[in-house]
């Protein structure tokens, strides 16, 4: 697992875990104007199921949450994965916004413009 990296790709609103360059798991995200300060919406995390089990998604959580806070954009946990990381981790709480109606009803119509289009 020495190969193991995190980045950030912007451009496909989503943080990646990578083994030796092969992506094989992600952090999905919308960002979101919150009027008062930027969000990010975490909306879905996955790990390929073969690297199960190793603590990837934890390590790619934390990649994510950390450059979140980082760049002070507020976060948003809709995924369950994120919500029970961040019970598990209070020192995030502080950048933790609440899911409102109207996060999930951007998060929603984000979506189905995206598999539209």
């Amino acid at each position: 697992m020495s190969d193991i990296t995190v980045r950030h790709t912007p451009g496909r609103d989503r943080f990646e875990i990578l083994d030796a360059g092969n992506v094989i798991g992600k952090a999905a995200y919308k960002e979101y104007d919150g009027g008062e300060s930027p969000q990010r919406i975490f909306y879905h995390t996955v790990i390929n199921e073969e690297y199960g089990g190793q603590g990837l998604a934890g390590r790619l959580a934390t990649a994510a949450l950390d450059s979140t806070v980082a760049d002070g954009i507020g976060i948003v946990p809709v995924c369950p994965f994120i919500k029970k990381f961040l019970a598990k981790h209070p020192e995030y709480l502080a950048s933790v916004v609440a899911v409102t109606p109207a996060h999930l009803e951007f998060l929603e119509s984000a979506i189905a413009a995206r598999t539209r289009g």
